[in-house]
């Protein structure tokens, strides 16, 4: 039996996970994280920051209302809405020359958010910022960071090119005490962390790294010098006689190979696994029609209605439209169509696969559509679920394979064998190149401590890593039994909401500012979870069905610890049982109510 055009033939799922575990297969390694390089010792000169000089200043001995570790979204939200509540004496402590976080380091070729800017970027009400794209680049998220740091004065106390050492609480005062790499040793009554996952930057372990004689760089510290060109789109008119290498292809790549491709006399793309790269539809705002939307609280209803849509909730309409609401929108259609006694956690699975499998199938059927060389486009196809990895939309990445002089180096899993003095080697060939750029990623998968570049030190001299050694326990992510009046601001054990990660940073902030102008309010020095109800929460959060990514036939990434077994402790690395709305609805509740339940102020 055949099918008519309009008709799509059925899946064979078996088949079809054989080939995810085939594919997996190629990619485990007993390494796992081990497989990356720290950037120490002689590479050390990747962590220089090329876009702003480090400017000599005393260090600071003096005492903060609060100070905050990190000047990514995550600080100032935080210090915003600590500012708002009348709490002013903040400080941000940030190893960049400015604010941004990961928006500060990553000024490749063509960055830019992969989540919607109306519900990406915070505070854009507050700010009074009208985003000019769907999906904004990188200097206008860099630009708004800094808005708001002007806005809310954050820039008049903060600390910049300076890492946090050691966060030590002194009992006697009530107080945290902050050592840094510039000297500091200054006191808060209050700090926060901010020190999310995606800014210490990797390279691949490749062997002879070290040996190559051209230029080499990581797209965290792109070098315009070398290449030409600018963070806001100016050709790399550098590199019309450069054959070029960039190492990597997850969602970096997938930006900035666009940028690449015809820039080079010759571009390789070096691949171990592809990305799944769906249509982004990207434009530009208009506005008036954001005029009309824009009524007051329009960011916070944005935020809900994405949310509900994709994590959890009933919505009714779909404000964002994009690839993350289609999922979930094609996940609900298929529960929906369950009667209700037959809607059990197993067969809501099962919708939620066979909705994967339809997702997946059109975006390697687009690979095919748009890559004109077949064997490039048959090696260019995602055989994993979606949320295996990181999913990109990209309008303009498969069409770069069509240009002459771009080169897909597909390594069937196995990566680059080895690094020379004058290029690489795949498969025994070696191809000889000018320019390697690595699009390696960040560290996500090691340990708190070592991506902090510290270990919190709280009451009676106890650790953070001995308070974690058996994996994280808090209450709503934020609040450490131990460590008070330290807060954590941070997805994990709260919404998990990784498709929209600000989202879960803006309702933490809030949240946060609330409990401190209400310790000010009342006298207290103090404020601490206890250990009853922070047992309470992680006992609620292990009633739930865990994490919806990483499943055992994926291909490895950070995702899924490399694919190696993250041990016990990650199976606390999960949110709400109810889902990212209902959590968001509950946090609300909790910290509206006025009594902080399970927090003590002292």
């Amino acid at each position: 039996m055949t099918s008519s055009p309009l008709t799509k033939p059925p899946i064979d799922k078996k088949a079809l996970l054989a080939r995810y575990i085939a594919e997996r297969d190629k990619r485990l390694r007993p390494d796992g994280n081990a497989q990356y390089l720290q950037l120490t010792g002689r590479f050390a000169d990747y962590l220089d920051d090329p876009y702003t000089p480090v400017v000599a200043r005393a260090p600071k001995t003096d005492h903060v209302a609060f100070a905050f570790v990190g000047g990514g979204f995550a600080g100032l939200v935080t210090c915003a809405r600590l500012v708002e509540a009348g709490v002013r004496d903040v400080r941000i402590i940030e190893k960049g020359g400015d604010f941004g976080g990961t928006w500060y380091w990553n000024r490749y070729p063509g960055a830019q958010c992969d989540t919607a800017s109306m519900v990406y970027m915070p505070l854009l009400e507050e700010t009074g910022h009208v985003p000019t794209e769907k999906y904004a680049h990188a200097p206008e998220i860099l630009a708004q960071c800094r808005r708001i740091g002007e806005k809310y004065g954050l820039y008049d106390n903060a600390l910049f090119h300076t890492e946090v050492k050691s966060l030590t609480w002194d009992a006697a005062g009530s107080r945290w005490i902050i050592e840094t790499s510039r000297g500091d040793r200054f006191t808060a009554d209050f700090i926060g962390l901010g020190t999310g996952p995606l800014h210490v930057p990797k390279l691949p372990g490749i062997p002879g790294i070290e040996t190559f004689a051209g230029k080499a760089f990581h797209t965290s510290r792109w070098d315009y010098g070398y290449t030409g060109g600018d963070p806001k789109g100016a050709p790399l008119d550098n590199l019309a006689d450069k054959r070029v290498a960039i190492i990597g292809t997850g969602a970096t790549a997938v930006q900035v190979v666009p940028h690449l491709a015809g820039a080079c006399k010759q571009l390789y793309v070096v691949q171990r696994t592809p990305s799944s790269v769906d249509v982004r539809a990207n434009a530009p705002l208009d506005p008036a029609w954001f005029a009309e939307v824009a009524t007051p609280g329009w960011q916070q209803r944005w935020l809900e209605n994405f949310t509900d849509n994709q994590a959890g909730g009933n919505a009714k309409e779909d404000l964002v439209q994009d690839g993350w609401t289609d999922l979930a929108r094609r996940i609900r259609e298929k529960i929906v169509t369950l009667p209700p006694a037959e809607r059990t956690p197993a067969n809501m699975l099962a919708a939620y696969e066979d909705a994967d499998f339809e997702k997946m199938e059109e975006i390697r059927a687009r690979a095919e559509a748009v890559v004109k060389d077949k064997e490039t486009a048959q090696k260019l196809k995602a055989w994993y679920r979606q949320l295996c990895k990181r999913p990109c939309f990209h309008d303009e990445y498969l069409q770069s394979f069509n240009k002459p002089g771009v080169a897909l180096i597909d390594t069937d899993g196995k990566g680059v064998e080895r690094i020379t003095g004058n290029g690489f080697v795949v498969a025994g060939h070696e191809y000889e190149v000018d320019c390697i750029i690595y699009a390696s990623g960040f560290e996500v998968g090691t340990e708190y401590k070592r991506r902090a570049g510290f270990d919190l030190v709280g009451r009676n001299g106890r650790k953070l890593s001995e308070a974690w050694a058996e994996g994280m326990q808090s209450l709503h992510g934020i609040h450490v039994h131990d460590f008070p009046n330290a807060f954590f601001v941070q997805p994990t054990q709260g919404a998990n909401l990784i498709s929209n990660i600000p989202h879960n940073l803006t309702e933490a902030g809030r949240t946060i500012a609330q409990i401190i102008a209400h310790a000010r309010q009342t006298g207290a020095k103090e404020v601490e979870v206890s250990r009853q109800a922070q047992d309470a929460w992680v006992a609620l959060l292990l009633k739930g069905m865990g994490r919806m990514i990483g499943s055992p036939d994926c291909t490895p990434g950070y995702y899924n610890n490399e694919g190696q077994d993250p041990g016990p402790a990650a199976r606390l690395n999960m949110g709400y049982p109810a889902g990212a709305s209902a959590y968001f609805k509950y946090l609300a509740g909790w910290r509206e109510s006025g009594r902080y339940e399970g927090l003590a102020f002292r």
